[in-house]
């Protein structure tokens, strides 16, 4: 049976140079050993990412994820570190500050990680003074300020209380997450159960999963079966929270650590990002680095190219697509040197960069640009961004609904209201380039206009017409008042006109059409204006034809045959039967027999 669904719990990472204590002091803490492989307990060394959690005084459930301390799992590390908002860097009285110290250090400030509790371990056996002296120092050296220090003993139970209360003031000033937040769930554990299936594990910072929910994975869709957290079914997990979900539909051997569970279609997938970096000590710009480092974010890790774009921009670009957005922050490592650079995501969609000078263009675009996603930003980058893109980069329904000065919104599509006018202006252009060179049919097809005028899409070509003060009407595109220019037909089909008015059922014959140079495409533009209306079989009449038609035979005795309407109308057979038959489809007459029709009253 499950449990009530999870709702509160914080996740602290361990920090620290191997064999300063971190795990005998998760274990003192929690109770429980975190060291899960039976060759992590034989060499008393965490190797992998190891997990316990206790709840705090008050009241508060913390996870603890304990990173493997040795430089050869640094990748282990840092996969632990990634997803987690707060850590516990730990340091010994006995041996103070080590090369891994370091390392993990600048690890953490890398990734911007700014709620940190700094524990001095096995003060039994040395002054903590001196320990904590030095750790301060380097904390302060990198931008990082401990929320507090304290001396511990895990053997001895020495400052243990004051540590769990330490904890709760770091994990009360964490940020609470969205519960209703898009999820992302970096695996970092995959295994099967027997008679439950496959397993994954990981750190879920925001959002919610619920039993039944289908996620995405790697493309493809995937299913919940269950869930648990902190060893109890539950029905739900919000984050922040660790979290084990059993899943339908994939196996353990498609698995690995890196890939994440995802809200479908929620976010977008990218192998190309833009970044700001910061720099590890003793590089002044991006150029000094390597061209080639590993990115890890997440508990991804990537080989990534490093394209440099000014001083501290650069472009990224790893060998598969990764779920990111504007705001994450990755870790750049050069596995030889072991020296780390941060890296800040400005853009997971980023332009290309092909025309000269195009990176130097970017590199002041990105100086500029701020982390996180905003609208505004995105539209203008690109021009116009649809609605369902614009929720994957991470904009929220509210400024969708309400987007600022200056984007258009029209239905699914938000433009620059720059590119919008450009739109309205070639729009203008196309339809008057059209009337000049078309006279006959001087109204544009839409499809055309949008095709000439650049305009992405059909359905945008009414809303620009009426805002270019165009008329959009009949599938066609034009100035108001325009009319169809005959040129040199224009007197012979004022004849015919004329003609029409005085006998108004005798349709023009084939010589009255040439020689009034009335040629197929000039009855089409004078039937598109309005001049003649063609009925079956070529009947050319007047538009008010079928009107005074009515008139005629309403007077006539009910019902009538084709014989007698003939007759009154004045015309012949070959007219009155395709204009009887207009008559019937408008609904003005009504055939009763094959001879037979009255006047619907």
């Amino acid at each position: 049976m499950t449990t009530a669904p999870l709702t509160s719990m914080s996740v602290v990472a361990t920090a620290g140079h191997v064999d300063h204590g971190k795990s005998t002091l998760v274990r003192a803490l929690t109770g429980m050993e975190p060291d899960r492989w039976e060759e992590e307990k034989r060499r008393a060394l965490t190797i992998d990412l190891g997990y316990a959690w206790t709840t705090l005084p008050s009241g508060c459930t913390v996870a603890f994820v304990d990173v493997p301390g040795h430089r050869r799992f640094i990748g282990n590390m840092l996969a632990g570190l990634g997803p987690v908002p707060a850590v516990m860097f730990v340091v010994a009285a006995d041996e103070s500050w080590k090369p891994q110290s370091a390392e993990h250090l600048a690890a953490a400030a890398a990734l911007g990680v700014e709620r940190v509790l700094l524990a001095i371990t096995r003060a039994d056996l040395a002054d903590p003074g001196p320990a904590t002296q030095r750790a301060t120092a380097e904390l302060a050296d990198a931008g990082i300020t401990p929320m507090r220090s304290v001396a511990v003993s895990a053997r001895t139970g020495t400052g243990m209380d004051a540590l769990r209360g330490a904890l709760d003031d770091l994990v009360a000033g964490l940020p609470r997450p969205d519960p209703e937040a898009r999820v992302r769930l970096w695996i970092d554990r995959s295994f099967t159960i027997t008679g439950a299936g496959t397993v994954v594990t990981g750190t879920l910072p925001a959002g919610t999963i619920h039993v039944g929910d289908t996620l995405e994975l790697s493309g493809r869709r995937v299913g919940v079966r269950s869930l648990q957290s902190l060893e109890q079914p539950r029905e739900s997990v919000s984050g922040t929270a660790r979290v084990a979900v059993n899943l339908r539909g994939v196996g353990t051997e498609e698995l690995h650590r890196g890939q994440a569970l995802l809200t479908p279609g929620a976010w977008p997938t990218t192998s190309v990002l833009d970044a700001r970096l910061t720099l590890p000590s003793g590089s002044r710009t991006v150029a000094e680095l390597p061209e080639r480092l590993m990115l890890h974010i997440g508990t991804a890790a990537l080989e990534a190219r490093v394209r440099p774009l000014g001083s501290d921009g650069a472009r990224l670009t790893v060998e598969e697509p990764l779920p990111l957005a504007s705001g994450d922050r990755a870790i750049l490592r050069d596995p030889g040197t072991g020296r780390v650079a941060g890296a800040l995501v400005l853009d997971v969609d980023p332009p290309e960069l092909r025309r000269r000078g195009a990176g130097a263009r970017r590199a002041e675009e990105l100086a500029a640009r701020t982390a996180g996603v905003d609208l505004a930003t995105e539209v203008v980058a690109r021009g116009h961004l649809g609605a369902a893109e614009a929720r994957r980069l991470g904009v929220g329904d509210d400024e969708l609904d309400h987007p600022p000065h200056g984007i258009v919104r029209h239905s699914d599509l938000l433009v620059d209201s720059r590119v919008w006018a450009r739109w309205q202006q070639a729009l203008r252009d196309v339809t008057a380039d059209h009337a000049r060179t078309h006279p006959l049919e001087p109204w544009m097809p839409a499809e055309a206009a949008r095709t000439a005028a650049g305009i992405p899409r059909l359905d945008l070509v009414a809303p620009l017409a009426r805002s270019a003060g165009l008329l959009h009407e009949g599938g066609r595109v034009h100035e108001p008042g325009l009319t169809a220019s005959l040129g040199a037909a224009e007197a012979g089909l004022a004849a015919i006109e004329a003609r029409l008015e005085e006998r108004p059922f005798a349709t023009p014959e084939q010589p009255d059409l040439d020689a009034a140079r009335l040629g197929p495409r000039e009855i089409g533009a004078a039937v598109r204006a309005g001049r003649l209306l063609r009925l079956r079989d070529g009947i050319l009449l007047q538009p008010i034809a079928p009107a005074k038609a009515m008139r005629i035979l309403a007077g006539l005795p009910q019902p009538f045959t084709t014989s007698e309407a003939r007759a009154a109308l004045g015309t012949t057979r070959r007219v009155a039967i395709p204009l009887l038959e207009h008559l019937d489809e408008k609904g003005w007459t009504r055939r009763l027999d094959a001879g037979h029709r009255e006047v619907v009253r």
